[in-house]
């Protein structure tokens, strides 16, 4: 393909992901714009959704010109002859399109099956039975041991230690909470107690140091630590790639009101998108950990 063909196609996805997201809104995602990762989030109407389905795509290199976009259609209800006559459509669609921008007929294509279903007398998709299934064997090889928070260590996270104190610089205990595993998107809570900036440093370094949780794709933070006296806390959070879920992590240590505690959540992603599901998993995963 000559220059000014590869910059007209590189231009072409450009307008459409631009389209794309304005007519979306909220509904579209870009899970990583490098690697040309987006997540759509169809339903049968927008006030009271019954079936939903979420759409992520890849955009190849060759995209729209020479290759289809890589895609997975990920939906509870969504198996058996359901997914095989939507995959059957998608590549209709694509044939049918040949060298053009297809991602906003793949969408509507979708909405229109979701309407039918809708319209239809198929019984409403059983959610609850899926959201629950954790596949145990999952990713387990890059796991930290699990070590249950012993009760004196709890009693740790609520000492306040003076500032001139010179244990400050000591590393503190780090734990590693028990992992979830979801869709093959692994999640893992490590806990330290800290009084001090640099310990909250030399934690994440101490972490850092471990392949596996160096490796993680997201390593999101955050930590609280109460300054006596100023009566004030000092706390932070970092969501490490993982939009807004280190402020949501640094919510729930307000909630349950710790301090003097540092919070890192490491997920590993598995290939298929959890949507809402993976701020869930990382707050339950925090969650357990500083309950335990």
């Amino acid at each position: 393909m000559a220059a000014s063909d590869t910059e007209r196609a590189q231009q072409q996805v450009i307008d459409e992901i631009e389209a794309l997201s304005s007519i979306y809104g909220d509904d579209w995602c870009v899970v990583d714009e490098d690697e040309k990762i987006y997540c759509i989030k169809i339903s049968d109407c927008l006030d009271q959704p019954k079936w939903t389905l979420c759409l992520q795509v890849i955009l190849p290199p060759g995209y729209p010109s020479a290759e289809p976009p890589i895609y997975q259609l990920n939906a509870p209800w969504l198996r058996g002859q359901d997914y095989t006559d939507l995959a059957n459509s998608l590549e209709e669609i694509y044939v049918q399109n040949l060298g053009e921008s297809i991602l906003y007929l793949w969408v509507e294509k979708i909405r229109e099956v979701l309407v039918e279903k809708a319209q239809s007398s198929d019984p409403e998709p059983d959610i609850k039975k899926t959201t629950e299934e954790v596949d145990e064997d999952d990713g387990d090889d890059f796991l930290i041991d699990y070590q249950p928070i012993q009760e004196d260590q709890i009693k740790m996270l609520n000492y306040v230690t003076s500032a001139e104190s010179q244990e400050d610089e000591e590393l503190p205990p780090i734990h590693h909470g028990n992992p979830i595993t979801d869709r093959r998107s692994t999640f893992q809570a490590h806990l330290a107690p800290v009084v001090t900036t640099r310990q909250v440093k030399r934690v994440l370094e101490k972490l850092y140091e471990n392949k596996k949780i160096a490796s993680a794709t997201h390593n999101i933070y955050a930590y609280r630590i109460y300054c006596e006296d100023k009566q004030t806390f000092l706390q932070d959070c970092e969501d490490d790639g993982e939009t807004a879920a280190g402020g949501r992590l640094l919510h729930l240590m307000q909630i349950l009101n710790v301090h003097n505690v540092l919070v890192v959540v490491s997920r590993w992603y598995g290939g298929i998108l959890l949507g809402p599901d993976r701020f869930k998993h990382i707050n339950n995963c925090a969650r357990n950990v500083l309950v335990e």
